[in-house]
């Protein structure tokens, strides 16, 4: 206080002097007031020496530190992207809110914001990231970005949402998941362009019956709510591929579903569904279904062409019926654990496309049917846990292989018992199973180690439409070239566990090739004609010596599966991954990636990402170890705005 009066003081001696030094140097004060002057700058200058304090600071208020760095909004200007998550906010600052509408008035102002700040190279907002904050509620301010694309608030504590929401036409993907909404305001039902709205782990009880509005959504996310019934207008969303209604309450599913002919995949499970409507059958493209944790009590009867895989563990099923399971002509995976089943039908024999059955904790106590080892692509079958009599315990625990075989030796046990003693065998059949070739179109010469596929066995087959061989488990070097002769027709072929050091060109001539299985060999490449295999939908190669993701596969747009577990790959292009968009099995496990690109978490076709065993330290294995989709989402937080 002292100090600055006597600063005061100084200044206005000072101003005396030089106003007044004409006037009063004849009156003899001049050189008097001179000497204050200079008694006063003397101790001035000691104040200042003594430390150059403030002496108003403990009065004065600090300013407050902005919640957003102004340099996080300025670069968002530019970018048009600004990402707050995880900033601990209560709520969102004003200035985001107003983020271009204040720009215009401060442009006003000043033509050049300088240096790199230019006016006209600014953009509005059209990706805003809120998530992991706590947040309470929106303002209705948010009205002022309408140029937003993106918006995420996912894990908040929002419990409302502005109607403000409504105005936002131009948005494409709306995140609201982990917070604790308990309704939807029909105003978002109102965003014509919306792709993507994600709403799982919240409180919701009821969906308005808008919803049907959003004509162009793609993904809907209902799962972990509290939701009892869906309104009929679902079916009116024409554009959904794929939808998540898992852990809510319902006991009943609306007809209209059947009228979403673009789902590829429907997860129903942890419900209380006692039924599955008849008008599933509609939905044409539906490649996954999950039904687990409901109470069940039949297997539903839905003739999807494109249906992959059933899910349909922890229900009440006991019985599998003929009719159901004639309609699973394309299902490789028939997930039936924990139920009631007591029996297995022959018709199951009828799945040829079938690579693993759970059947583990039934009922099960009849003996098997010795036809389920004619299935030519069944790799694993589970039937642990049930009651089953003619069959020894250890060789249920020796796994699908050793279970396989024993099936196979009743089969010809009861072939043997019943032929006549005077019939004749010809040489080629000596060779090969000719039931295999006649009724299930299968070419099997595999387990015996051998150099080469002797020419009997392709003799066999002469004028046989052959879907399927099975050449594994020999020392072969190369590609039997006879197997051209089965171009017209050869759908799936397995030369796993042999000696091949390369793969021949001449494969890519098999043009109607969907399954082909390279496991346990010695490849390091695949040849770049394979690119021209447009029905090739799963390729096994785990066990080999790629040390990178083979270019090939890159432009295979029609493959589904791509196993690649223990090889060296050291990386992969997410940007053309994402080209593969019925891509749905990916393993890279136990390979030599150094990092995870995050962009692969774009790659939302994605439903099983395997990436244990590599070296990479991020993502950390706590979060590898809970599955593709918290993977997923941890690579997408990860991505640089």
């Amino acid at each position: 206080m002292l100090l600055n009066f006597v600063d005061s003081l100084s200044r206005r001696v000072e101003a005396v002097l030089a106003a007044n030094q004409r006037h009063v140097e004849p009156f003899g004060l001049g050189m008097g007031c001179q000497l204050i002057y200079e008694s006063i700058q003397r101790k001035m200058s000691r104040f200042k020496r003594a430390g150059n304090v403030d002496s108003l600071a403990g009065f004065r208020t600090p300013k407050p530190e902005a919640a957003v760095p102004y340099g996080l909004l300025r670069a968002a200007r530019k970018s048009g992207q600004l990402n707050l998550s995880g900033r601990g906010l209560t709520e969102v600052p004003q200035n985001v809110y107003r983020l271009n509408v204040d720009e215009s008035a401060e442009a006003q102002e000043n033509v050049s914001f300088g240096g790199s700040d230019c006016w006209w190279e600014q953009t509005n907002l059209t990706k805003l990231l809120l998530s992991s904050n706590q947040l309470t509620q929106m303002s209705e301010d948010i009205k002022l970005l309408p140029a937003l694309t993106i918006l995420d608030l996912h894990d908040n504590q929002l419990s409302s949402l502005p109607s403000a929401l409504g105005e936002l036409q131009e948005l494409l993907q709306l995140r609201l998941s982990h917070n604790k909404l308990s309704s939807l305001p029909t105003e978002v039902c109102s965003l014509n362009n919306l792709r993507s709205l994600t709403l799982q782990q919240n409180l919701l009880e009821t969906v308005p019956e808008e919803i049907g509005e959003l004509g162009n959504l793609t993904e809907l996310d209902l799962s972990n709510n509290l939701l009892k019934r869906l309104p009929s207008s679902v079916g009116r969303l024409s554009a959904l591929q794929k939808v998540s209604l898992c852990h809510n309450k319902l006991s009943s599913l609306p007809d209209s579903l059947g009228q979403l002919a673009n789902v590829k995949l429907l997860d129903c499970s942890h419900n209380e569904l006692t039924d599955v409507p008849v008008s599933l059958a509609g939905m044409l493209a539906l490649e996954q279904l999950y039904l687990r944790h409901n109470k069940l009590r039949r297997l539903p009867q839905l003739p999807a062409p494109s249906l992959r895989e059933v899910f349909a563990g922890n229900n009440r099923l006991e019985l599998l019926e003929a009719e159901q399971l004639s309609c699973l002509s394309a299902v490789t995976l028939l997930e039936l654990r924990d139920n009631k089943i007591r029996n297995l039908p022959e018709e199951l024999t009828l799945l040829l496309t079938l690579t693993r059955l759970d059947l583990t904790n039934n009922d099960i106590s009849t003996s098997l049917p010795a036809s389920l080892s004619l299935l030519p692509n069944l790799k694993v079958l589970l039937l642990e846990g049930n009651p089953l009599r003619g069959i020894r315990r250890e060789l249920l625990t020796k796994g699908t292989g050793d279970l396989l075989k024993y099936l196979r030796g009743r089969i010809k046990e009861e072939a043997e018992e019943a032929a006549e003693p005077t019939a004749m065998t010809l040489p080629s059949e000596g060779l090969v199973n000719t039931h295999n070739i006649k009724t299930l179109k299968t070419l099997e010469y595999s387990n015996k180690q051998a150099a080469s596929v002797p020419d009997q066995v392709f003799d066999a087959a002469d004028h046989q439409a052959i879907t399927s061989i099975n050449f594994s488990r020999n020392q072969l070097t190369a590609f039997p070239l006879r197997l051209l002769e089965l171009r017209s027709s050869l759908s799936d072929i397995n030369l796993g566990f042999n000696r091949l050091s390369c793969c021949s060109a001449d494969i890519c001539s098999l043009q109607q090739l969907t399954h082909i299985d390279l496991r346990n060999n010695q490849l390091t490449d695949l040849p770049s004609e394979m690119k021209n295999l447009s029905k090739l939908r799963c390729i096994v190669l785990n066990y080999n010596r790629f040390n990178s993701f083979p270019e090939a596969l890159y432009q295979i747009v029609s493959l589904e599966t791509v196993m690649l577990g223990n090889n060296q790959v050291g990386g992969v292009d997410p940007s053309r991954l994402m080209q593969l968009l019925s891509l749905s099995t990916l393993d890279l496990s136990n390979n030599d990636l150094l990092s995870v690109p995050p962009e692969l978490g774009l790659c939302t076709s994605l439903r099983c990402l395997s990436l244990e065993g590599n070296p990479f330290r991020t993502p950390r294995a706590a979060i590898v170890a809970k599955g593709t989709d918290a993977v997923l989402e941890y690579l997408r937080s990860r991505i640089p705005t």
